[in-house]
């Protein structure tokens, strides 16, 4: 029996059990198959990836905007306007692991056909990773850089101010290797992502020191002035440079696209997570770059070969991080927090979802 009082350190559980337990739950919520197996696919290659924040801890987030009547089951993403080389696609508030693939599959389409595409998403329920699309995008042997804001959910201070003005809009890019993983470059530009926070405040740890201010502009390293009111504030990587990048997210994919950016009007007060996205795809075949694979592969190698500073295991390209960390859980099983396994339990008596058998993460 799955009772979460033996598992107060948390559980770890096989890839294929928990792919099984999420599409149960959303199967029973709703969805039809594709769906469920869409997300599902997503969420837990997030969890695979190492990036607890974007997996199945978003579960509980997603049911109470179905709940709230945001989040809309089975409706897909519908092209609006068609420009060639430029298409704008409508999420509706559709899961976003939904919209966001048939968007990119538009896009795709669109690359290889002209050599290029830009695709405007806008208004889509949560599309997660980003680095899953790019990763779509380079399984199609396509160059893709994406910029994401989260509309109308202010959990990050602009350099130099104290409250919360804007989304933790991530940026993320992909170059396909031609018999080798892609390499991919995915990150909230805030210091870390809000997600981070939460698996911070389930287990109970507090968060590295120059991530968080509270709700007076001061550091701290409790996770709990993000989840608790007064609520602070997230605050960009890099200073300057994170702000600066987070403000255009939110221009190129809050306005371009025809969505909406952050502003008084705009705040979101449900438990909707809205994004807007910005894609440009690009065939790379398209180039008069006949020697390009030769040239990225010599400018990797010669980065990895850089003599190591002392405690460091190795140097690791864009992309490598995700792919050993999948890995490394894809042989041990994913660890999951017990704040959010309680939480999984939940959503599974709520829909009378069998739940597979774990074990204690002693980790």
């Amino acid at each position: 029996m799955n009772d979460t009082k033996h598992f107060s350190t948390g559980i770890k559980i096989s890839a294929a059990d928990l792919h099984a337990l999420v599409c149960a739950i959303w199967r029973s919520a709703g969805s039809e198959e594709r769906e469920a197996v869409l997300v599902a696919d997503h969420l837990v290659q997030a969890n695979l990836s190492g990036h607890d924040s974007h997996g199945v801890g978003m579960i509980p987030r997603y049911l109470r905007s179905l709940a709230d009547g945001e989040l809309t089951l089975n409706r897909h993403a519908k092209l609006v306007r068609d420009a060639g080389a430029v298409l704008t696609v409508e999420g509706g508030l559709a899961f976003g692991q939904v919209a966001a693939r048939e968007a990119m599959d538009m896009g795709i389409e669109r690359a290889k056909r002209l050599g290029i595409c830009a695709v405007g998403l806008r208004n889509a329920h949560h599309i997660g990773r980003i680095g899953h699309w790019a990763e779509q995008c380079a399984e199609a042997g396509l160059v893709s850089f994406h910029f994401v804001n989260v509309a109308g959910d202010p959990l990050v201070a602009p350099f130099g101010g104290i409250d919360a003005r804007f989304g933790t809009n991530p940026f993320c890019a992909a170059y396909p290797r031609r018999g080798k993983p892609p390499l991919v470059l995915d990150f909230a530009t805030s210091r870390v992502a809000f997600g981070k926070t939460r698996v911070a405040y389930n287990k109970g740890v507090q968060l590295p020191e120059g991530c968080v201010i509270d709700h007076q502009g001061r550091p701290t390293t409790d996770p709990r002035v993000m989840h608790e009111t007064p609520r602070g504030s997230l605050l960009t990587l890099g200073e300057f440079k994170g702000y600066g990048l987070a403000a255009m997210c939110e221009v190129f994919a809050g306005a371009l696209s025809g969505g909406f950016t952050t502003h008084a009007e705009t705040i979101v007060h449900s438990n909707a997570i809205i994004n807007c996205m910005l894609s440009v795809i690009l065939d790379p075949a398209a180039f008069d770059a006949p020697d390009a694979d030769a040239e990225a592969e010599a400018f990797l190698a010669w980065v990895k070969a850089s003599p190591l500073q002392q405690d460091a295991g190795e140097i690791q390209v864009p992309g490598e991080p995700e792919l050993a960390r999948r890995r490394e859980r894809g042989d041990n099983g994913i660890p999951i927090d017990g704040t959010t396994w309680e939480q999984l339990l939940d959503a599974a008596r709520q829909f009378a979802v069998a739940v597979p058998a774990v074990r204690s993460d002693q980790s």
